[in-house]
């Protein structure tokens, strides 16, 4: 299984696709991935079996494209998300915030 970058359309298998993940907003149930082809920066939520890309709306997170991952699982921790494809697993940790 292959997973694209929406901007450059390079794929990447999953552990180097997961691996990029480096920020998950429990708030939002956001993760942050940055391609490591071309650089650009991406928001998107983990659901089961698909990818949801979009951006904050005020206190939510707006899916606008949606890529299909047969098999995709996570599961939400108090300071990370766990995602799980396959026999692979991937941790990604939430960042402190800064108070305001």
């Amino acid at each position: 299984m292959l997973i694209p970058c929406l901007a450059c359309e390079a794929r990447f298998l999953p552990d180097e696709y997961f691996g990029a993940c480096s920020d998950y907003d429990r708030g939002l149930d956001r993760v942050s991935w940055t391609c490591p082809s071309c650089g650009n920066h991406d928001d998107l939520r983990v659901l089961p079996g698909e990818l949801g890309f979009g951006y904050p709306h005020g206190r939510r997170f707006h899916v606008q494209d949606r890529v299909r991952v047969p098999g995709l699982r996570r599961q939400r921790g108090e300071l990370r998300l766990d995602i799980t494809l396959d026999a692979g697993n991937w941790k990604v940790r939430s960042r402190p915030r800064q108070p305001v």
